[in-house]
């Protein structure tokens, strides 16, 4: 208990640094092979306030594309001894609640996932918070809700970057996983690129045009207090973060052609890795830290490759029909997704690294800059609808997609979040 409200408070500290914004559109398509139904009783006392957490449950539980929500059909019970088993037949696990309101503006959130077949409790939570943080709440009782039910981690309470751009001016923005509590963190009327999540959620890297060339930032959410990672002559482009926090990989023009460094998150100790002729861009690193993804022409093509992190011969991965780009490890380690350009369309691709077996998750289009959800069992990436920039999802196995629509401007860029440390 003591580590999930150590994982909370962080994860409230990083919602309040920046004021909220409005949210974004949802469109769910798809459903997972096998749905489990499950029943979410509105909370007693939700009702006198603002935010209703059994809503924000539903709602996360129904995006998954895992569940099949069951109406409760009026019945509310609260406890579990209030619960007459044999009137859920219809749904095989029951989520009940309550908040109540305490002193200093403060509130008591209890929750139970009860097993309907084995009549049983699964597991529970009972948590004190400020009325603002309910939403906060809501989504860590879906993760456990999640992982209880599916043995996988939920990513209910991560959040997501993306740059949205409308007309000249271009916001670098955070927002949860469902695209509530939207936050800007930068605004700029020159281009803004590449953000790319430290691995503690605490920092954001990112690329901007401020000084009339392509500049490595990192800022802090929860200072907005920002360092200069690399400002060479020439473009400074692509950082990426080691799994440890202590180095990021960049891509600068500094020595002539487009080349991978390794560089400290405060600007020192910059190392150039590759050394080819050709175009190398867009490094990634392993989960272990050992290797690099990146993105090169070196076969006259865009294709994936991958090397020692610390410098070395390349290993070509990709050799299917088109031009590949934007390689993502997958968190566990075994796989990577990438943008898949063929016959002129972009799709979203992972390829396994012992198979090397390519599976398309997308039906195509405008599709760019995959990352996987820390858990790997979704995909975001940029897509276009009704003639802008959305966000999109799809899950590993191509049978879940979702829309996300901004209420203004287009989206490009997103990045998924990483869990919260405990």
């Amino acid at each position: 208990m003591a580590g999930v409200l150590r994982c909370f408070c962080l994860l409230v500290l990083l919602c309040a640094a920046l004021p909220a914004r409005a949210s974004l559109e949802i469109e769910i398509i798809g459903a997972g092979e096998r749905q489990i139904p499950i029943a979410v009783v509105p909370f007693a006392g939700e009702e006198k306030f603002a935010q209703s957490i059994s809503t924000v449950v539903a709602a996360d539980l129904a995006r998954s594309g895992l569940f099949r929500l069951v109406d409760p059909a009026g019945r509310l019970p609260r406890e579990p001894s209030e619960v007459v088993y044999a009137d859920w037949a219809g749904a095989d696990a029951l989520v009940i609640g309550s908040v109540t309101e305490q002193i200093n503006g403060r509130v008591a959130v209890k929750f139970r996932l009860l097993d309907t077949i084995k009549q049983v409790e699964l597991t529970g939570q009972s948590v004190s918070a400020r009325n603002s943080q309910l939403r906060a709440i809501a989504h860590r009782i879906s993760d456990m809700i999640y992982e209880k039910l599916t043995g996988d981690a939920g990513v209910f309470s991560t959040r997501i970057a993306y740059v949205n751009r409308q007309g000249k001016i271009n916001r670098l923005v955070v927002a949860d996983s469902d695209g509530y509590g939207e936050q800007t963190v930068l605004t700029a009327s020159e281009p803004i690129m590449s953000p790319a999540w430290s691995p503690d959620g605490s920092h954001l890297a990112y690329v901007t045009f401020e000084q009339g060339h392509a500049v490595v930032y990192v800022q802090s959410l929860l200072t907005n207090q920002r360092v200069t990672v690399a400002n060479f002559s020439g473009s400074n482009s692509a950082p990426a973060w080691s799994p440890d926090g202590k180095q990021l990989a960049v891509v600068l023009t500094r020595d002539g052609g487009s080349h991978i460094y390794l560089v400290r998150p405060d600007g020192s100790g910059l190392r150039r890795l590759t050394f080819s002729g050709e175009i190398d861009t867009e490094p990634n690193f392993s989960p272990d830290g050992q290797s690099l993804l990146f993105t090169s022409d070196r076969g006259g093509s865009p294709q994936i490759y991958r090397m020692p992190a610390d410098g070395g011969a390349a290993e070509r991965l990709t050799f299917e029909g088109g031009n590949n780009f934007s390689p993502r490890h997958s968190p566990d380690g075994k796989s990577f997704t990438f943008a898949h350009l063929t016959n002129g369309s972009f799709y979203i691709a992972t390829q396994d690294f012992e198979t090397r077996q390519m599976q398309l998750l997308t039906e195509g289009g405008w599709e760019k800059k995959p990352s996987f959800a820390p858990n790997g069992k979704l995909i975001l990436f940029a897509s276009e609808a009704q003639g802008r920039g959305i966000l999109s999802t799809v899950s590993s196995d191509g049978r879940v997609k979702q829309r996300m629509y901004p209420q203004t401007g287009d989206i490009r860029e997103p990045v998924w979040g990483p869990f919260l440390k405990q």
